[in-house]
């Protein structure tokens, strides 16, 4: 099985909004340190600072940094210098996702490197309790979904991520949040979309584009094309970020293991500080989680979608599969997965999946076989409620 998330190759360059950002965290940083109290001039220059509390809600960091998280991790995480850091240590636990903004960071260009899919991966079939596991079902070819998507598609959106090793895209998709009717700033992805599971730690400079390509424009047309088709309602920066301890703590890319509580929920925030709409506000609407974890047979059908990255797609259009799903189960002490039949390839992860109305969330992409034939998705039960009341209950 694959884990549907996609790499983006590309351009390594330090941009000069990278350079600002750093710029101005250094003087933020001297600004408020011990100088002010007659301090040293050594402990001025902020090596071991943190942000003051302006200059964190203006890059987007959470009010709590964590207590070992100082400046210079700050800008090492602005100058992406990932090669410098203990990995195994880096960000791991759910309280510590630091996303800061960087204006213009993920531009036209960067968006348009995504490729094939290189997290590939296997699952043996004795990985698989067949005691409650139906039968593979019939392949259902992906079919694109009709464009504009501000007006024929629901919510659903891309995901761009930076890792240890290179960018990649994932999807997700817009969830209403009962702390702010109308007004939700939360989105639904998958686990391995934000955080690498066992042993690794939070992805950085993540961020969700709504609605992406909105025209369906093929990969020559979007390099000339206006912003408005290519992000029509702006980027969105993860401010918060959580996924289940049991991705966090056996998530990886070999086999299923994670799979069965691979979720993830976003709050965003826009890049562009003139834009003060909610996400929900932006995109004209949202779906709701449905947490009561239904029984396939109480789902006559059920909508998948996403955008594929790996051949035969190209990551800039949305797809959707529907089908009536079926029972997998890789654990028997995890809930049992939904499984579809789709076509969809590697950039579709963390895609929603939708209930027959489409107003619904039942489950998002998670993990599919090598030939591409079929998709399979957590059940959103007590575990994923928890993670999703934890973004919306910090308001």
């Amino acid at each position: 099985m694959s884990l549907i998330g996609t790499t983006v190759r590309g351009r390594r360059r330090r941009t000069m909004a990278i350079a600002a950002a750093v710029a101005a965290l250094a003087v933020t940083a001297s600004a408020c340190g011990p100088e002010e109290d007659g301090g040293d001039a050594k402990a001025s220059e902020g090596s071991d600072s943190q942000p003051s509390g302006d200059r964190k809600q203006e890059l987007g960091l959470p009010d709590e940094l964590p207590k070992d998280i100082s400046l210079a991790d700050i800008q090492k995480w602005l100058n992406g210098g990932w090669k410098d850091w203990d990995k195994d240590k880096w960000l791991r636990e759910a309280e510590d996702f630091i996303n800061p903004i960087i204006e213009d960071f993920w531009d036209r260009d960067r968006m348009g490197d995504a490729e094939e899919n290189d997290r590939e991966r296997d699952v043996d079939d004795s990985d698989i309790d067949q005691g409650v596991t139906d039968p593979a079902p019939d392949a259902v070819k992906a079919a694109k979904v009709p464009t504009p998507y501000t007006e024929k598609a629901p919510p659903v959106g891309k995901i761009f991520m930076e890792t240890p090793k290179g960018s990649m895209v994932c999807s997700g998709a817009v969830i209403k949040d009962p702390k702010n009717p109308g007004k939700s700033n939360l989105v639904a992805t998958a686990g391995h979309c934000v955080h690498g599971g066992k042993g690794k730690g939070w992805f950085r400079n993540v961020v969700f584009v709504p609605q992406f390509n909105n025209k369906g424009l093929s990969s020559e047309q979007l390099q000339n094309a206006p912003k408005k088709d290519v992000a029509p309602n702006g980027v969105y920066w993860a401010e918060r970020a959580r996924t289940t301890d049991f991705w966090i703590n056996n998530g990886s890319t070999s086999g299923g293991n994670g799979a069965p509580q691979d979720f993830a929920v976003l709050k965003v925030r826009p890049e562009e500080k003139s834009n003060t709409r909610s996400l929900e506000e932006a995109v004209g609407g949202a779906v709701e989680a449905d947490f009561d974890t239904p029984g396939v047979k109480n789902i006559p059908s059920l909508t998948a979608r996403g955008y594929p990255a790996a051949p035969p797609y190209s990551g800039e259009t949305m797809y959707a599969c529907k089908d009536k799903p079926s029972r997998l189960s890789l654990d028997p002490q995890q809930p049992t997965m939904y499984r579809v039949g789709c076509t969809m390839t590697g950039g579709s992860s963390g895609g929603p999946w939708l209930s027959a109305d489409g107003e619904k969330l039942l489950s998002v992409t998670s993990i599919g076989p090598l030939d591409h034939t079929w998709l399979a998705g957590p059940a959103l039960d007590k575990k994923a409620k928890a993670v999703f009341d934890a973004v919306s209950n910090q308001g």
